[in-house]
């Protein structure tokens, strides 16, 4: 499809972060059981539920949009768990794999929060302030996981340092 307007820029914009909320559905239970930290499996757990919310709140706006829900190949967040993969594989101490994981789910939450600041945007420019707010609820959440994460980094980040 080409993209010849500003709203299907936003439409294509959605379809890939679909994708990407996918990916991370397929992601997120494999990262949790490579890490030993209870704190971290919970956060991994915790957020899979979230972006399972994250899912429903897009197909909510592909309605508001008069779209049906579809996808387009984010290979972007293919590449983050590509990366996330290669840290499960590698031998390390645990804490210094639970740093690392950490770190990767990290970048992850950086690059949905661009595609969520994005999004929001666009849907607030074009005008489409019920879409606005639910793109902001899934980015106050994507931010609030970067924070508990970064808590989380805190304590296992000293443990892995003694390593």
């Amino acid at each position: 499809m080409a993209i010849r307007t500003f709203e299907a820029l936003l439409v294509d914009e959605i379809k890939d972060l679909y994708d990407a909320e996918h990916q991370l559905t397929k992601a997120l239970p494999k990262m949790a059981k490579a890490a030993t930290s209870t704190d971290l499996k919970s956060a991994f757990a915790s957020h899979l539920q979230q972006t399972e919310g994250h899912i429903k709140r897009l197909e909510q706006v592909f309605e508001g949009l008069g779209k049906k829900p579809a996808r387009k190949p984010c290979a972007a967040m293919k590449g983050l768990v590509e990366e996330g993969s290669q840290i499960m594989e590698e031998e390390m101490d645990p804490d210094v794999k639970d740093a690392a994981l950490i770190g990767a789910a990290q970048r992850v939450e950086h690059y949905e929060m661009a595609g969520y600041g994005t999004v929001r945007t666009f849907a607030h420019l074009l005008g489409h302030h019920n879409l606005e707010t639910l793109l902001q609820e899934t980015l106050n959440e994507e931010a609030a996981t970067d924070e508990k994460l970064t808590g989380i980094a805190g304590r296992i980040n000293v443990k892995a340092m003694q390593h």
